[in-house]
Protein backbone atom coordinates (compact mmCIF):
# COMPACT_ATOMS: atom_id res chain seq x y z
CA UNK A 1 0.00 0.00 0.00
CA UNK A 2 1.13 3.42 -1.17
CA UNK A 3 0.80 5.92 2.02
CA UNK A 4 -1.37 9.04 1.80
CA UNK A 5 0.56 11.85 -0.35
CA UNK A 6 -1.04 14.58 1.92
CA UNK A 7 1.98 15.66 3.72
CA UNK A 8 3.58 19.14 5.21
CA UNK A 9 5.95 19.29 2.82
CA UNK A 10 7.83 21.92 0.55
CA UNK A 11 6.36 23.32 -2.52
CA UNK A 12 8.15 20.87 -4.91
CA UNK A 13 5.34 17.58 -5.94
CA UNK A 14 7.82 14.91 -5.71
CA UNK A 15 7.11 11.33 -7.88
CA UNK A 16 9.31 8.63 -7.53
CA UNK A 17 8.92 7.02 -10.95
CA UNK A 18 9.94 3.37 -9.95
CA UNK A 19 7.14 1.26 -10.78
CA UNK A 20 5.46 -0.40 -7.67
CA UNK A 21 2.60 -2.80 -8.36
CA UNK A 22 -0.25 -3.09 -11.48
CA UNK A 23 -2.86 -0.35 -10.91
CA UNK A 24 -6.69 -1.92 -12.19
CA UNK A 25 -8.56 0.00 -14.45
CA UNK A 26 -11.25 -1.72 -12.57
CA UNK A 27 -11.20 0.82 -10.37
CA UNK A 28 -13.75 2.50 -11.73
CA UNK A 29 -16.32 -0.14 -12.47
CA UNK A 30 -20.58 0.49 -12.30
CA UNK A 31 -23.05 -1.92 -11.13
CA UNK A 32 -26.48 -2.24 -13.04
CA UNK A 33 -29.53 -3.28 -10.87
CA UNK A 34 -33.36 -2.57 -12.19
CA UNK A 35 -34.06 -1.11 -8.96
CA UNK A 36 -38.21 -0.90 -9.59
CA UNK A 37 -40.08 1.96 -8.03
CA UNK A 38 -36.66 3.03 -5.92
CA UNK A 39 -34.95 4.28 -9.10
CA UNK A 40 -35.84 3.22 -12.13
CA UNK A 41 -32.50 2.39 -13.19
CA UNK A 42 -32.56 0.00 -15.93
CA UNK A 43 -36.17 0.68 -17.23
CA UNK A 44 -35.50 4.13 -18.01
CA UNK A 45 -32.49 3.43 -20.02
CA UNK A 46 -34.27 0.88 -22.10
CA UNK A 47 -36.09 2.22 -25.13
CA UNK A 48 -39.22 0.04 -24.86
CA UNK A 49 -40.89 1.34 -28.06
CA UNK A 50 -38.10 0.64 -30.22
CA UNK A 51 -36.50 -2.54 -28.00
CA UNK A 52 -32.93 -0.91 -27.62
CA UNK A 53 -30.71 1.14 -25.27
CA UNK A 54 -31.51 4.83 -25.29
CA UNK A 55 -28.79 6.54 -27.06
CA UNK A 56 -28.36 9.20 -24.56
CA UNK A 57 -27.81 6.79 -21.88
CA UNK A 58 -25.26 4.73 -24.27
CA UNK A 59 -23.28 8.19 -25.07
CA UNK A 60 -23.20 9.50 -21.54
CA UNK A 61 -21.98 5.89 -20.27
CA UNK A 62 -19.17 5.76 -23.12
CA UNK A 63 -18.61 9.24 -21.55
CA UNK A 64 -17.94 7.86 -18.23
CA UNK A 65 -15.81 4.87 -19.69
CA UNK A 66 -16.40 2.30 -16.94
CA UNK A 67 -13.76 -0.45 -18.23
CA UNK A 68 -16.38 -3.30 -15.92
CA UNK A 69 -20.11 -3.50 -15.21
CA UNK A 70 -22.15 -5.73 -12.65
CA UNK A 71 -25.29 -7.22 -13.18
CA UNK A 72 -27.08 -7.44 -10.26
CA UNK A 73 -27.21 -6.55 -6.46
CA UNK A 74 -29.92 -7.55 -3.79
CA UNK A 75 -31.38 -8.75 -6.82
CA UNK A 76 -29.81 -11.31 -7.32
CA UNK A 77 -30.81 -13.11 -4.45
CA UNK A 78 -34.23 -13.41 -6.24
CA UNK A 79 -33.21 -13.18 -9.91
CA UNK A 80 -33.71 -15.77 -12.10
CA UNK A 81 -31.94 -15.95 -15.26
CA UNK A 82 -33.31 -18.18 -17.80
CA UNK A 83 -36.33 -15.82 -17.33
CA UNK A 84 -34.73 -12.86 -19.39
CA UNK A 85 -33.42 -15.03 -22.02
CA UNK A 86 -35.62 -15.51 -25.45
CA UNK A 87 -38.07 -14.16 -27.31
CA UNK A 88 -39.40 -11.08 -25.37
CA UNK A 89 -42.80 -12.01 -25.89
CA UNK A 90 -42.59 -15.46 -23.97
CA UNK A 91 -40.52 -13.57 -20.82
CA UNK A 92 -42.66 -13.61 -17.75
CA UNK A 93 -42.56 -10.47 -15.06
CA UNK A 94 -41.91 -11.07 -11.93
CA UNK A 95 -42.46 -9.14 -8.80
CA UNK A 96 -38.77 -6.85 -7.46
CA UNK A 97 -38.89 -8.02 -3.86
CA UNK A 98 -36.71 -5.33 -2.31
CA UNK A 99 -37.13 -2.22 -4.53
CA UNK A 100 -40.76 -2.45 -4.88
CA UNK A 101 -43.00 -2.78 -8.35
CA UNK A 102 -43.22 -5.40 -11.46
CA UNK A 103 -40.05 -6.27 -13.74
CA UNK A 104 -41.07 -7.35 -16.97
CA UNK A 105 -38.04 -9.09 -17.63
CA UNK A 106 -37.37 -6.94 -21.00
CA UNK A 107 -33.93 -6.71 -20.02
CA UNK A 108 -31.73 -9.90 -19.74
CA UNK A 109 -28.47 -11.64 -20.47
CA UNK A 110 -28.25 -10.72 -24.30
CA UNK A 111 -28.87 -6.90 -23.51
CA UNK A 112 -26.65 -6.81 -20.69
CA UNK A 113 -24.28 -7.98 -22.82
CA UNK A 114 -25.20 -5.82 -25.84
CA UNK A 115 -24.95 -2.78 -23.55
CA UNK A 116 -21.40 -3.66 -22.14
CA UNK A 117 -20.21 -3.94 -25.83
CA UNK A 118 -21.68 -0.93 -27.12
CA UNK A 119 -20.20 1.37 -24.33
CA UNK A 120 -16.61 -0.23 -24.51
CA UNK A 121 -17.02 -2.40 -20.78
CA UNK A 122 -16.29 -5.77 -19.86
CA UNK A 123 -19.62 -7.42 -17.97
CA UNK A 124 -19.35 -9.78 -15.53
CA UNK A 125 -22.77 -11.06 -13.47
CA UNK A 126 -23.77 -11.78 -9.49
CA UNK A 127 -25.45 -14.98 -9.49
CA UNK A 128 -28.55 -16.21 -7.27
CA UNK A 129 -26.00 -17.44 -4.35
CA UNK A 130 -29.60 -19.86 -3.33
CA UNK A 131 -31.43 -16.51 -2.55
CA UNK A 132 -28.25 -15.82 0.49
CA UNK A 133 -29.80 -18.21 2.01
CA UNK A 134 -32.54 -16.13 3.27
CA UNK A 135 -36.02 -17.77 3.21
CA UNK A 136 -38.16 -14.64 2.33
CA UNK A 137 -36.60 -13.46 -1.21
CA UNK A 138 -36.49 -17.67 -1.70
CA UNK A 139 -40.10 -18.14 -0.82
CA UNK A 140 -42.14 -14.81 -1.20
CA UNK A 141 -42.91 -15.15 -5.06
CA UNK A 142 -42.64 -18.95 -5.51
CA UNK A 143 -39.25 -20.29 -5.73
CA UNK A 144 -36.94 -17.96 -6.69
CA UNK A 145 -33.35 -19.71 -5.15
CA UNK A 146 -31.53 -21.11 -7.88
CA UNK A 147 -28.33 -23.48 -6.80
CA UNK A 148 -24.66 -23.95 -8.33
CA UNK A 149 -26.24 -26.11 -10.96
CA UNK A 150 -28.16 -23.07 -12.45
CA UNK A 151 -25.65 -20.80 -12.14
CA UNK A 152 -23.17 -23.45 -13.98
CA UNK A 153 -25.70 -23.39 -16.68
CA UNK A 154 -25.82 -19.62 -16.97
CA UNK A 155 -22.00 -19.80 -17.22
CA UNK A 156 -21.62 -22.67 -20.09
CA UNK A 157 -25.06 -20.34 -21.75
CA UNK A 158 -22.54 -17.37 -21.98
CA UNK A 159 -19.35 -19.20 -22.63
CA UNK A 160 -19.83 -22.64 -24.25
CA UNK A 161 -18.91 -21.98 -27.73
CA UNK A 162 -21.72 -24.71 -28.94
CA UNK A 163 -24.16 -23.93 -26.54
CA UNK A 164 -27.07 -24.56 -28.49
CA UNK A 165 -29.54 -22.84 -26.39
CA UNK A 166 -27.64 -18.93 -27.13
CA UNK A 167 -27.62 -20.07 -30.51
CA UNK A 168 -31.32 -20.49 -30.85
CA UNK A 169 -31.16 -17.16 -29.70
CA UNK A 170 -29.47 -15.00 -31.74
CA UNK A 171 -26.08 -15.49 -29.94
CA UNK A 172 -23.83 -18.11 -32.25
CA UNK A 173 -21.02 -16.70 -30.92
CA UNK A 174 -20.30 -17.25 -26.99
CA UNK A 175 -20.14 -14.03 -24.37
CA UNK A 176 -17.39 -14.93 -22.52
CA UNK A 177 -17.46 -13.57 -19.52
CA UNK A 178 -14.80 -14.46 -17.32
CA UNK A 179 -15.79 -12.88 -14.02
CA UNK A 180 -18.43 -14.09 -12.02
CA UNK A 181 -19.56 -13.10 -7.80
CA UNK A 182 -21.05 -15.32 -5.48
CA UNK A 183 -23.01 -13.94 -3.09
CA UNK A 184 -24.11 -10.40 -2.54
CA UNK A 185 -23.48 -8.88 1.51
CA UNK A 186 -24.70 -12.13 2.49
CA UNK A 187 -23.20 -11.45 5.65
CA UNK A 188 -25.34 -8.02 6.10
CA UNK A 189 -28.76 -9.84 7.58
CA UNK A 190 -28.97 -12.89 10.58
CA UNK A 191 -31.56 -14.27 7.80
CA UNK A 192 -28.74 -15.07 5.69
CA UNK A 193 -26.26 -18.02 5.55
CA UNK A 194 -23.68 -18.18 8.36
CA UNK A 195 -20.11 -17.29 7.22
CA UNK A 196 -19.74 -21.25 7.90
CA UNK A 197 -22.28 -22.09 5.44
CA UNK A 198 -21.29 -19.73 3.38
CA UNK A 199 -17.88 -20.30 2.41
CA UNK A 200 -19.33 -24.05 2.11
CA UNK A 201 -21.68 -22.73 -0.76
CA UNK A 202 -18.74 -21.05 -2.39
CA UNK A 203 -16.99 -24.13 -2.69
CA UNK A 204 -20.12 -25.98 -3.83
CA UNK A 205 -20.87 -23.18 -6.56
CA UNK A 206 -17.26 -22.58 -7.79
CA UNK A 207 -16.71 -26.17 -8.47
CA UNK A 208 -19.95 -26.67 -10.23
CA UNK A 209 -19.18 -23.52 -12.63
CA UNK A 210 -15.60 -24.68 -13.38
CA UNK A 211 -16.89 -27.79 -14.98
CA UNK A 212 -19.00 -25.77 -17.37
CA UNK A 213 -16.21 -23.11 -17.89
CA UNK A 214 -12.14 -23.82 -15.80
CA UNK A 215 -11.20 -20.20 -17.31
CA UNK A 216 -13.49 -17.87 -14.87
CA UNK A 217 -12.95 -15.72 -11.88
CA UNK A 218 -15.11 -15.83 -9.02
CA UNK A 219 -15.61 -13.25 -6.12
CA UNK A 220 -17.18 -14.03 -2.78
CA UNK A 221 -18.11 -12.30 0.09
CA UNK A 222 -15.93 -11.59 2.71
CA UNK A 223 -17.53 -8.35 4.45
CA UNK A 224 -18.06 -8.35 8.16
CA UNK A 225 -14.86 -10.00 9.56
CA UNK A 226 -15.52 -13.17 7.27
CA UNK A 227 -12.48 -12.56 4.73
CA UNK A 228 -10.18 -14.90 6.98
CA UNK A 229 -12.50 -17.63 7.44
CA UNK A 230 -13.58 -17.56 3.96
CA UNK A 231 -10.34 -17.85 2.23
CA UNK A 232 -9.41 -20.98 4.59
CA UNK A 233 -12.44 -22.47 3.39
CA UNK A 234 -12.67 -21.77 -0.06
CA UNK A 235 -9.50 -19.75 -1.02
CA UNK A 236 -8.17 -22.27 -3.32
CA UNK A 237 -11.48 -22.12 -5.45
CA UNK A 238 -11.50 -17.63 -5.76
CA UNK A 239 -9.42 -15.21 -6.36
CA UNK A 240 -11.16 -12.09 -5.07
CA UNK A 241 -13.03 -11.24 -1.97
CA UNK A 242 -15.61 -8.55 -1.85
CA UNK A 243 -17.51 -5.99 0.36
CA UNK A 244 -19.24 -2.96 0.15
CA UNK A 245 -18.71 0.40 1.87
CA UNK A 246 -21.64 3.18 2.21
CA UNK A 247 -20.17 6.03 4.23
CA UNK A 248 -20.95 9.86 5.16
CA UNK A 249 -18.30 12.36 6.75
CA UNK A 250 -17.31 10.10 9.62
CA UNK A 251 -17.80 13.56 11.77
CA UNK A 252 -20.79 14.09 14.36
CA UNK A 253 -23.62 16.85 13.53
CA UNK A 254 -22.99 16.24 9.93
CA UNK A 255 -24.44 18.91 7.44
CA UNK A 256 -24.30 16.16 4.45
CA UNK A 257 -28.21 15.52 4.52
CA UNK A 258 -31.31 17.06 3.77
CA UNK A 259 -30.81 20.82 2.55
CA UNK A 260 -29.03 21.39 5.66
CA UNK A 261 -25.65 21.66 3.55
CA UNK A 262 -26.44 24.66 1.90
CA UNK A 263 -26.53 26.65 4.94
CA UNK A 264 -23.07 26.79 5.74
CA UNK A 265 -20.53 26.02 2.69
CA UNK A 266 -17.62 25.71 4.89
CA UNK A 267 -18.64 23.63 7.33
CA UNK A 268 -19.83 21.43 4.23
CA UNK A 269 -16.82 21.46 2.66
CA UNK A 270 -15.31 20.59 6.13
CA UNK A 271 -17.44 17.39 6.23
CA UNK A 272 -16.90 16.43 2.68
CA UNK A 273 -13.08 16.90 2.52
CA UNK A 274 -12.53 14.16 5.89
CA UNK A 275 -15.18 11.71 3.94
CA UNK A 276 -12.46 9.49 2.85
CA UNK A 277 -10.89 8.82 5.97
CA UNK A 278 -13.79 5.92 6.07
CA UNK A 279 -12.83 4.74 3.06
CA UNK A 280 -9.21 4.39 4.02
CA UNK A 281 -10.07 3.20 7.46
CA UNK A 282 -12.03 0.36 5.66
CA UNK A 283 -9.84 -0.30 2.77
CA UNK A 284 -6.98 -0.68 5.41
CA UNK A 285 -9.48 -2.98 7.62
CA UNK A 286 -9.74 -5.34 4.55
CA UNK A 287 -6.25 -5.66 3.58
CA UNK A 288 -5.37 -7.39 6.72
CA UNK A 289 -7.99 -9.70 6.66
CA UNK A 290 -6.79 -10.64 3.29
CA UNK A 291 -3.55 -10.96 4.18
CA UNK A 292 -0.97 -13.55 3.59
CA UNK A 293 -3.52 -14.89 0.42
CA UNK A 294 -3.32 -14.50 -2.77
CA UNK A 295 -6.81 -13.34 -2.58
CA UNK A 296 -7.10 -9.51 -3.96
CA UNK A 297 -9.96 -7.49 -2.93
CA UNK A 298 -13.62 -6.28 -5.05
CA UNK A 299 -15.41 -3.32 -3.87
CA UNK A 300 -18.58 -4.43 -5.80
CA UNK A 301 -20.28 -1.45 -4.09
CA UNK A 302 -20.05 1.88 -2.66
CA UNK A 303 -20.97 5.54 -2.36
CA UNK A 304 -21.98 8.53 0.08
CA UNK A 305 -24.63 6.91 2.05
CA UNK A 306 -26.96 9.94 3.41
CA UNK A 307 -29.93 11.50 4.68
CA UNK A 308 -32.49 13.57 2.23
CA UNK A 309 -34.58 13.09 -0.35
CA UNK A 310 -33.32 10.99 -2.79
CA UNK A 311 -29.89 10.43 -0.86
CA UNK A 312 -29.12 14.55 -0.63
CA UNK A 313 -28.94 17.13 -3.13
CA UNK A 314 -25.59 17.84 -1.95
CA UNK A 315 -24.06 14.72 -3.80
CA UNK A 316 -24.69 16.73 -7.00
CA UNK A 317 -22.57 19.99 -6.05
CA UNK A 318 -19.23 20.14 -7.44
CA UNK A 319 -17.95 19.82 -3.64
CA UNK A 320 -18.87 16.33 -3.82
CA UNK A 321 -17.49 15.68 -6.72
CA UNK A 322 -13.96 16.75 -5.32
CA UNK A 323 -14.56 14.72 -1.82
CA UNK A 324 -15.23 11.88 -4.59
CA UNK A 325 -11.79 12.40 -5.51
CA UNK A 326 -9.94 12.14 -2.80
CA UNK A 327 -11.50 8.76 -2.60
CA UNK A 328 -10.23 7.75 -5.87
CA UNK A 329 -6.96 8.65 -4.45
CA UNK A 330 -7.26 6.09 -1.72
CA UNK A 331 -8.64 3.53 -4.12
CA UNK A 332 -5.30 4.00 -5.83
CA UNK A 333 -2.90 4.07 -3.23
CA UNK A 334 -4.33 0.68 -1.78
CA UNK A 335 -4.33 -0.33 -5.72
CA UNK A 336 -1.10 -3.54 -4.89
CA UNK A 337 -4.57 -5.24 -3.31
CA UNK A 338 -7.88 -3.20 -4.24
CA UNK A 339 -8.37 -4.74 -7.87
CA UNK A 340 -11.88 -3.93 -8.31
CA UNK A 341 -14.01 -1.15 -7.17
CA UNK A 342 -16.56 1.58 -7.78
CA UNK A 343 -18.02 4.59 -5.95
CA UNK A 344 -21.76 5.11 -7.12
CA UNK A 345 -24.43 2.97 -8.54
CA UNK A 346 -24.66 3.88 -12.39
CA UNK A 347 -27.55 5.48 -13.35
CA UNK A 348 -31.38 5.90 -12.74
CA UNK A 349 -33.73 8.58 -12.36
CA UNK A 350 -33.52 9.49 -8.32
CA UNK A 351 -30.94 8.84 -6.68
CA UNK A 352 -27.85 11.68 -6.46
CA UNK A 353 -25.68 8.04 -5.60
CA UNK A 354 -25.93 7.31 -8.84
CA UNK A 355 -23.13 8.08 -11.66
CA UNK A 356 -25.18 8.91 -14.77
CA UNK A 357 -28.52 10.58 -13.88
CA UNK A 358 -31.63 9.64 -16.58
CA UNK A 359 -34.23 12.56 -18.08
CA UNK A 360 -37.54 11.17 -17.69
CA UNK A 361 -39.81 10.84 -19.87
CA UNK A 362 -37.04 12.66 -22.35
CA UNK A 363 -34.38 14.52 -22.41
CA UNK A 364 -30.44 13.86 -22.20
CA UNK A 365 -28.46 11.59 -19.81
CA UNK A 366 -25.48 13.43 -17.70
CA UNK A 367 -22.65 12.61 -16.05
CA UNK A 368 -22.95 13.63 -11.74
CA UNK A 369 -19.86 15.02 -10.58
CA UNK A 370 -18.98 11.38 -9.25
CA UNK A 371 -18.71 10.32 -12.55
CA UNK A 372 -17.13 13.72 -13.91
CA UNK A 373 -13.88 12.63 -11.84
CA UNK A 374 -14.01 8.92 -12.43
CA UNK A 375 -14.05 9.69 -15.83
CA UNK A 376 -11.28 11.95 -15.57
CA UNK A 377 -8.86 9.97 -13.85
CA UNK A 378 -10.02 6.86 -15.35
CA UNK A 379 -8.69 7.83 -19.17
CA UNK A 380 -5.72 9.17 -17.72
CA UNK A 381 -4.16 6.75 -15.85
CA UNK A 382 -0.63 4.43 -15.82
CA UNK A 383 -0.65 0.79 -15.42
CA UNK A 384 1.11 0.53 -12.00
CA UNK A 385 1.34 2.89 -9.28
CA UNK A 386 4.13 5.13 -7.63
CA UNK A 387 5.16 6.84 -4.85
CA UNK A 388 4.63 10.87 -4.07
CA UNK A 389 7.41 11.60 -2.37
CA UNK A 390 5.91 14.96 -1.24
CA UNK A 391 3.64 17.55 -1.95
CA UNK A 392 2.07 20.97 -0.41
CA UNK A 393 0.25 20.95 2.05
CA UNK A 394 -3.55 21.29 0.78
CA UNK A 395 -2.88 18.54 -2.27
CA UNK A 396 -3.83 15.47 -2.27
CA UNK A 397 -2.18 13.27 -4.86
CA UNK A 398 -2.02 9.84 -6.17
CA UNK A 399 0.80 8.59 -9.06
CA UNK A 400 1.20 5.90 -11.77
CA UNK A 401 3.54 5.39 -14.40
CA UNK A 402 3.62 3.82 -17.55
CA UNK A 403 7.12 3.54 -19.65
CA UNK A 404 8.52 7.08 -19.62
CA UNK A 405 4.80 8.84 -18.85
CA UNK A 406 4.08 9.67 -15.04
CA UNK A 407 0.15 10.06 -14.71
CA UNK A 408 -1.04 12.29 -11.61
CA UNK A 409 -4.24 12.56 -10.01
CA UNK A 410 -4.22 15.81 -7.76
CA UNK A 411 -7.13 17.15 -5.96
CA UNK A 412 -6.88 20.58 -4.15
CA UNK A 413 -8.63 20.59 -1.43
CA UNK A 414 -8.39 24.40 -0.41
CA UNK A 415 -11.86 25.62 -0.74
CA UNK A 416 -10.83 29.30 -1.33
CA UNK A 417 -6.84 29.61 -2.57
CA UNK A 418 -5.79 28.06 -5.63
CA UNK A 419 -2.22 26.11 -5.04
CA UNK A 420 0.78 26.32 -6.62
CA UNK A 421 3.66 23.25 -7.11
CA UNK A 422 6.48 22.51 -9.08
CA UNK A 423 6.57 18.97 -10.41
CA UNK A 424 9.74 16.75 -9.71
CA UNK A 425 10.47 13.64 -10.92
CA UNK A 426 13.17 11.45 -9.22
CA UNK A 427 16.22 10.77 -11.69
CA UNK A 428 14.27 12.39 -14.66
CA UNK A 429 13.97 15.89 -15.68
CA UNK A 430 10.87 17.40 -16.80
CA UNK A 431 10.26 17.63 -20.88
CA UNK A 432 6.40 18.53 -20.50
CA UNK A 433 3.16 17.40 -20.82
CA UNK A 434 -0.53 17.77 -20.61
CA UNK A 435 -3.18 18.83 -17.39
CA UNK A 436 -6.73 18.43 -17.76
CA UNK A 437 -8.80 20.31 -15.28
CA UNK A 438 -12.08 20.23 -13.56
CA UNK A 439 -12.78 23.44 -11.59
CA UNK A 440 -16.29 24.91 -10.55
CA UNK A 441 -17.84 26.87 -7.35
CA UNK A 442 -17.72 24.41 -4.51
CA UNK A 443 -21.49 25.22 -4.59
CA UNK A 444 -22.04 24.46 -8.20
CA UNK A 445 -25.26 21.73 -8.86
CA UNK A 446 -24.97 19.26 -11.66
CA UNK A 447 -28.93 19.38 -11.95
CA UNK A 448 -28.98 18.65 -16.21
CA UNK A 449 -27.03 17.86 -19.18
CA UNK A 450 -25.37 21.63 -19.66
CA UNK A 451 -23.19 22.11 -22.85
CA UNK A 452 -19.69 23.19 -21.78
CA UNK A 453 -20.18 22.85 -17.58
CA UNK A 454 -17.38 21.04 -15.54
CA UNK A 455 -15.86 19.88 -19.18
CA UNK A 456 -12.06 18.91 -18.68
CA UNK A 457 -9.94 21.70 -19.99
CA UNK A 458 -6.80 20.80 -21.35
CA UNK A 459 -3.34 22.72 -20.53
CA UNK A 460 0.29 22.51 -21.62
CA UNK A 461 2.42 21.82 -18.73
CA UNK A 462 5.85 23.56 -18.71
CA UNK A 463 8.84 22.27 -19.32
CA UNK A 464 9.99 23.66 -16.12
CA UNK A 465 6.51 21.28 -14.03
CA UNK A 466 5.44 24.53 -12.15
CA UNK A 467 1.90 24.65 -12.41
CA UNK A 468 -0.97 26.44 -10.17
CA UNK A 469 -3.55 24.09 -9.40
CA UNK A 470 -7.03 26.18 -8.96
CA UNK A 471 -9.47 26.42 -5.79
CA UNK A 472 -11.32 23.32 -5.22
CA UNK A 473 -9.97 21.70 -8.61
CA UNK A 474 -9.54 17.89 -10.20
CA UNK A 475 -6.98 17.38 -12.07
CA UNK A 476 -4.69 14.73 -14.30
CA UNK A 477 -1.41 15.29 -15.10
CA UNK A 478 0.48 13.62 -17.57
CA UNK A 479 3.83 14.44 -17.27
CA UNK A 480 6.87 13.24 -20.33
CA UNK A 481 9.89 12.49 -18.78
CA UNK A 482 13.52 13.77 -20.58
CA UNK A 483 16.89 12.71 -19.32
CA UNK A 484 18.38 12.39 -16.22
CA UNK A 485 17.65 15.51 -14.38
Amino acid sequence: MLTSSHTNGPADLRVDPKPLFPLSPNLYMQFMEPLGVTDSSVEAAWDHRNARWRQDVIDATRALGPPLIRWGGILSAYYRWKEGVGPRSRRVPYLNLCWGGVEPHQVGTHEFVDFCRQVGARPFYCVNFESEGNRHWADAQGPRSAGPEEAAEWVAYCNDPDNAERKRNGAPQPFDLKLWQLGNETSYSADNFDVEAAARRTVAFAQAMRKADPTIELIAWGDSGWAPRMIEVAGDHIQYVAFHHHFGSGLPNSPLRGNEYRKDPDLTWQHLMNAHRSLDAKLSEMRQQVGGSHAKLAMTEGHFALQGRNRCEVLSSWAAGVANARMLNVQARHGDILKIATLADFCGTRWQVNAIMIPVPGGRSFMMPVARVMSLFRHHQGRQGAAVVSCPDGLDVAASVTGDRVFLHVVNTERARGLDAVLRVDGRSVAGGKVFTLAADPQYEVLADEEGVLQPVESALPAGGRWTFPVASVAAVEIELGGPA
